[in-house]
């Protein structure tokens, strides 16, 4: 799935570097040094890129859609016109918390087999998280698929899932964020940079929701992302360091697959990801289709509680412009 339609004359995420500031003011030599390598992008490639994507170089404002003031920044992106009927500070930079999850996936998806054997390093045993980080179960010595690895940290959120991925595809944590960071650099997501793959806060780990749109768009493109986050539960096999095998259910974390928010009205929720932190408050991207089955990209950064994220969720979802 991806947009199709006009050409569009300037990438939003150039043209938000050049229009538009940011209130997160974010230190550090390594951040500084991304920043001044990949945001000096020529207007020409900006151009280029930009064809056949929503642009979004400031606030849009869209007929009943929730009210600023629960959330940090917002957005709804219409893939089939490719326009931006909604936008509210998406060039802010913010913590994204776990839908930096996406990005794990895509680069997952592009540079490995996803029927390979991972073999899941102690780093990775869910023993090394906080008791209020999430995590799949994982134990240093099991070994499952990659796929199965994708569909832990898509649908369960799991912040060992990530780990695991990022040492086998990356190598490292630190190679795998530097070709996190070289994916969003291909997809002019030059507001973004990254240090980890679960999103757990780091003062130089950050994005826009402009950002997370382009991403997300990409990731719908891979058959294997949009099965995962279409799914409502995935069994995993897993073998344990001394061979025993079990299984792992896991199910989605959104509150629209739980059944604890109200679905929106006018559209099917396709899926797509929540993220969670203090410092990112409560944040979710979705992939959803309106009656005619055409499909839109909904951002929501920072809510105070689960519960208006949510609400506004819909609400953005259910102010989408009816057909004339």
């Amino acid at each position: 799935m991806k947009c199709t339609g006009k050409t569009i004359i300037l990438c939003a995420a150039a043209a938000g570097v050049l229009l538009t500031g940011c209130a997160l003011s974010v230190s550090g030599s390594a951040a500084v040094g991304y920043e001044a390598e990949h945001y000096n992008k020529s207007i020409y490639e900006a151009e280029l890129f930009a064809e056949n994507l929503c642009v979004a170089t400031e606030d849009v404002p869209l007929d009943n859609a929730p009210e600023a003031g629960n959330y940090t920044a917002a957005a709804l992106f219409d893939l089939d016109r490719n326009e931006t009927d909604f936008a509210y500070h998406v060039h802010e930079r913010l913590y994204p918390a776990s839908t930096t999850k996406i990005m794990t996936a895509l680069v997952a998806i592009k540079n490995a087999d996803l029927s390979d054997v991972v073999t899941v390093g102690a780093d990775a045993d869910e023993s090394s998280f906080a008791p209020d980080e999430q995590t799949c179960g994982l134990k240093a010595g099991d070994k499952l698929t990659l796929e199965d690895l994708l569909y832990g940290l898509l649908l369960y959120s799991g912040n060992d899932n990530a780990v695991a991925i990022a040492d086998y595809v990356g190598g490292s944590m630190e190679g795998f964020a530097e070709m996190m960071n070289e994916e969003a650099a291909r997809l002019m997501a030059t507001e973004s940079h990254f240090l980890n793959s679960n999103g757990l806060h780091n003062e130089n780990h950050y994005t826009t929701a402009y950002d997370l749109y382009l991403i997300f768009n990409e990731c719908i493109k891979q058959d294997e992302f949009l099965d995962i986050i279409e799914t409502k539960a995935y069994t995993a096999d897993i073998t344990g360091s001394d061979g025993v095998k079990r299984q792992i259910t896991w199910e989605p974390t959104s509150f629209y697959a739980l059944g604890e928010a109200a679905l929106p009205q006018n559209a099917a929720v396709i899926g797509g990801k929540t993220g969670t932190t203090k410092e990112a408050g409560n944040c979710l991207i979705l992939l959803s289709e309106d009656r005619q089955n055409k499909p839109y990209i909904s951002v929501v950064m920072g809510a105070d509680t689960k519960s208006i994220l949510y609400e506004d969720m819909t609400g953005i979802i259910e102010a989408i412009p009816e057909e004339e």
